[in-house]
């Protein structure tokens, strides 16, 4: 990629290395050479593969490939007797420095395959590979398959935990939920109760209406002062002290004489009367 974006519009051609030269001035190598050339092939700003490269560019190579600049990082490197194998590059003016990306580098990956060997051995055992093809021993066969055992004892422990933690939130979550349901249930019951049974609730309200009620029910009726009053023709057995009329008793029959006197002494009486 620094190669295109120093030169746009160039053809990007890469070199790799047989195993045989490889293993001889490098070391043995993960990834066969017909893995290596198939990886360069699939990124995108390789253009071609030169395959079986010669481990120090000679002026006829360069000749043959048309190769006009030659990219590496600008380290010294040292191989098959000699300090620098691009220092006849450098000095052609033919090379342009590269930066190495940090952190990646074919020795750092074997040495993390070395550090963590067992891990990847008992990795491999587990999918399916044989001692055999591992190059591993009967014991550390043995001894990888029994790690790999309490590995899952050790898996399904945590699994058992996790599941359980998982329960015991969902139980306090539930439990906080119902707590606090029953209190606002609480609140609205003894809101409701001083409501109707309280000093000024409605019960007392309306025992105090059916109360009223009753008393009105029960007391006689008292007939309004501003009501004309009725008069009563007074009975004929209860006496009257201001009858218009006597009632006489019957007199015995009278004798003539008395008959005379009677009249005179009643006209004597109505002449007073009019006197």
């Amino acid at each position: 990629m620094q190669a295109k974006n120093l030169f746009p519009n160039s053809y990007l051609l890469v070199g790799v290395c047989s195993d045989e030269l490889t293993h001889k001035y490098k070391g043995f190598t993960v990834m066969n050479e017909n893995e290596r050339y198939e990886a360069l092939r699939h990124c995108r700003y390789v253009d071609e593969v030169i395959t079986d490269a010669p481990w120090t560019l000679t002026p006829e190579f360069l000749e043959k490939h048309k190769i006009d600049f030659v990219a590496h990082d600008d380290i010294p490197y040292s191989s098959a007797g000699s300090d620098d194998v691009y220092k006849h590059i450098k000095e052609a003016g033919m090379f342009v420095p590269t930066q190495r990306t940090e952190g990646i580098s074919t020795s750092d990956i074997i040495t993390r395959i070395v550090r963590d060997y067992d891990v990847y051995a008992r990795r491999n055992l587990q999918r399916g590979y044989t001692a055999k093809e591992l190059n591993v021993s009967f014991i550390n066969e043995k001894k990888y398959r029994f790690q790999n055992q309490v590995d899952k004892m050790k898996e399904k422990v945590k699994n058992v935990e996790e599941k359980s933690k998982e329960f015991v939130y969902k139980v306090e979550e539930k439990s906080h939920d119902l707590i606090q349901k029953w209190e606002e249930k609480s609140r609205e019951f003894i809101g409701n109760f001083l409501e109707l049974f309280g000093p000024d609730g409605a019960w007392k309200q309306m025992f105090q209406e059916r109360s009223g009620r009753m008393l009105q029910a029960l007391s006689p009726r008292q007939s309004p002062t501003s009501s004309p009053t009725r008069e009563r023709s007074p009975s004929p057995r209860s006496p009257s002290p201001t009858l218009p009329w006597v009632l006489n008793k019957p007199s015995p029959p009278l004798s003539p004489k008395g008959a005379a006197s009677a009249s005179i002494s009643s006209m004597s009486e109505g002449d007073e009367d009019e006197k």
